[in-house]
Order: C-alpha cells, then sequence, then structure tokens
C-alpha cells in the first residue's frame, strides 16, 4: 500500500481517511506536508499527529487503538497521594512552555535521539501563541523538574510529551493538570499510545473509530472561557 504524499504547500489539504493507515508500523497514515497551524489543528482534529526522526521526511500517525484517559478515571496511587499532600512541589499552567517543550526533547535514557525536532519545537511554540498549545510546570524550590505540553482543543486535551528530572515529579504534572481540566469541563485526553506509566493513571485503549466519534462531539464544544489562566 502506498502513503499518501502531502503537498507542503497547501495546508487546508484533507488527511487520507483513517482506514488507510498500515497496521505495521501502526497507524502510520502519511507523508509530507507541513507543520502549519493549520495542519497541526486539522490533523489533531482528526486523531492524527505528527512523529519522525530527524533525518525522515515528516509523518504523520493515527494508531489503533489509541490511549485515552476520561478524567473521571484518573487514578491516583496511595504513594502519589501522599507525595501530593505533602506540597513539596508547585504546580503551574503556561508559565515555562518553551522551557517545558525543550526539556521534552532532551533524549531519554533509554533513546539516544529525539523525536521532538527544531521544527516540531517551533511549531507547538508558534500554537502556544496562538492559544492552542499549552504546558504544565511542575516545580521544586523555584527549579522547573517536570512538566508537559499539548493541544486543546473544543473539550479535548491532546497530551503530546511529558519529562521529570525529580522522582513523581510529571505524574504531579499530569494528575495536576487532569484535575484542572475536569474542573473547566474537558471530557477526553489524548495519551497516543500505550505507556505502563500513563495506564497506572487511569489511562485506556478504546478503537480508533471511537476515538473519532468523541473527537467529532467534544473538539466541537465550546472552551471553558476562564481555561488556561495561569495558575
Amino acid at each position: 500500500m502506498h502513503l499518501t504524499l502531502l503537498d507542503p504547500t497547501n495546508p487546508a489539504e484533507a488527511f487520507p481517511p483513517l482506514y488507510l493507515a498500515l497496521r505495521e508500523p501502526d497507524g502510520l497514515l502519511a507523508v509530507g506536508g507541513c507543520l502549519s497551524a493549520e495542519r497541526l489543528i486539522n490533523a489533531h482534529q482528526r486523531g492524527i499527529f505528527p512523529w519522525y526522526n530527524p533525518d525522515e521526511p515528516i509523518l504523520w500517525w493515527s494508531p489503533d487503538p489509541r490511549l485515552v484517559l476520561f478524567p473521571d478515571k484518573l487514578i491516583v496511587s496511595r504513594s502519589l497521594n501522599k507525595t501530593l499532600r505533602k506540597n513539596v512541589f508547585t504546580f503551574s499552567i503556561d508559565t515555562a512552555f518553551e522551557q517545558v517543550i525543550a526539556a521534552c526533547a532532551q533524549p531519554r535514557k533509554d533513546s539516544e535521539g529525539t523525536w521532538i525536532t527544531s521544527d516540531i519545537n517551533q511549531a507547538y511554540i508558534d500554537l502556544h501563541h496562538q492559544g492552542f498549545a499549552h504546558s504544565a510546570e511542575v516545580w521544586f524550590n523555584d527549579e522547573l523538574v517536570g512538566g508537559l505540553y499539548g493541544v486543546a482543543l473544543g473539550q479535548v486535551f491532546f497530551g503530546e510529551s511529558m519529562f521529570h528530572t525529580k522522582t513523581d515529579a510529571s505524574k504531579v504534572a499530569f494528575v495536576s493538570l487532569v484535575a484542572q481540566l475536569k474542573t473547566w469541563g474537558y471530557q477526553l485526553i489524548d495519551c497516543q499510545v500505550h505507556t505502563n506509566h500513563l495506564q497506572s493513571l487511569g489511562a485506556e485503549e478504546i478503537n480508533r473509530r471511537e476515538f473519532v466519534k468523541l473527537l467529532e462531539r467534544h473538539c466541537r464544544m465550546p472552551a471553558n472561557p476562564h481555561a488556561w489562566q495561569h495558575l
């Protein structure tokens, strides 16, 4: 099966139907295009996200199944609850977006490279400046020690990446953000693909067709006008 090659000069060009996504590698749908705000928003609304290595063209994915978290199903372990009650961390929103995405782009212990290329970095910073991309930060003694970033459309938050330099800091960022999203009326959090880390926090896999139906419903719902004010 041949992958669709997207036109980099036409950000409004439609993506191919999701049923055309490859089974191996799971979810690979299209190649090329651009990382404009219009293209990225269009992709997220349809359950598609970019992920590629620095030496590759832009690759667009829509895996099946999809890992999601329904805010009501968040699981906070006893040990994490204990950490939260100690108040050793400070939580904030949208106060250090560029620092968070830069930290997320650092190579992990089990990997030499990063999928957050300089182009991805700048594209999401541009989305942040336009009010679509947001970050959650966790601080310890005024030092950024954990956080995550993603895209908010309607009543859906699409998580992109998270990091931590101190034990439990990314979990504190995630749990704190989910609690805030629930307060703002968000209905769904996209976690993309399965990880034990997110599953332990209540994320679950659903099939792609169900995921897309949820996006069609909740991305169109109005966002809370008080959301994303600095905390």
